[in-house]
């Protein structure tokens, strides 16, 4: 793949330029792609291709016909893009560098962090709907396993989850993927489980592919994202959205939290109360 685009922008550009010499359905492939590049990125084969109104194998002929060996190498495209749509820890202290006067002291900071923490608890507050914990609770209380998916900033979330499970006396299947076990971890799950599947942007595909696993299994899943665009949207019984503020581009996972406390501890009242 010597010398093909790495990066959106120049997949685009290639992209453009051969769009009007492709036959009809490797065309409408290019248009689709262009237009929908979040759901390239995470989409099965299977599920992209109908959306897109052509064959599975279409979507190949297209990725060779730019180059690509296959399918999926011009999706790792496509994902990087998310990646890209966030700053790097680098670049966001830079720009802090550029707002903050560091003579001000770490207070300063402390007043950013609590003030990003507390709009995101106030924004939960407001716009989240009570039925939909409900309806997750009472999902969750019914299974004979919770399987927690959680990787890169998303795991702490789903380790306290497992945490709070854990002393709550209800069995959870903490899925770390360590060793790129995941698939294993969650070989057991069956549809008298259940999943609580959590990832923000730039989502993690080794979450979106455990989600996508567990729900072709008739697992259902909880999903706590922040879009409903969200790859995990399509996969979920019941979808949490959640949008934390950030502070200099640095973002906390304050509202995330509670909604997992209250979640927990909705599961296990119903449990206490069966």
């Amino acid at each position: 793949m010597v010398g093909l685009p790495t990066d959106f922008e120049a997949l685009r550009t290639l992209t453009l330029a051969r769009r009007e010499g492709m036959p009809k359905r490797l065309a409408q492939v290019a248009e689709y792609a262009l237009t929908h590049p979040d759901e390239i990125a995470f989409g099965t084969t299977v599920e992209i291709a109908a959306k897109a109104a052509v064959q599975p194998s279409t979507l190949v002929r297209f990725a060779k016909t730019l180059g690509y060996a296959g399918f999926s190498d011009l999706q790792d495209v496509f994902r990087s893009r998310l990646k890209d749509q966030w700053p790097n820890y680098q670049e966001r202290l830079a720009a802090l560098r550029q707002s903050h006067d560091p003579r001000s002291g770490s207070g300063a900071l402390l007043d950013g962090f609590v003030g990003a923490a507390a709009a995101s608890l106030q924004r939960l507050h407001k716009t989240m709907d009570p039925a939909l914990i409900d309806q997750a609770a009472d999902i969750l209380a019914k299974a004979e396993t919770i399987y927690l998916i959680g990787q890169r900033r998303a795991y702490p979330i789903a380790s306290y989850l497992a945490y709070a499970f854990s002393k709550l006396r209800i069995r959870t299947g903490l899925i770390t993927n360590i060793a790129s076990l995941g698939n294993e971890e969650a070989a057991f799950a069956g549809p008298r489980d259940a999943a609580i599947a959590i990832s923000f942007t730039p989502y993690t595909p080794v979450t979106i592919g455990l989600a996508t696993t567990l729900q072709e299994r008739q697992v259902p899943v909880i999903a706590m994202t922040d879009s409903p665009f969200s790859p995990l949207a399509p996969l979920s019984k019941v979808l949490f959205e959640i949008v934390e503020t950030d502070y200099a581009a640095f973002r906390a996972m304050s509202a995330t939290t509670c909604l997992a406390m209250t979640l927990a501890v909705a599961v296990g009242e119903r449990r206490d109360a069966s």
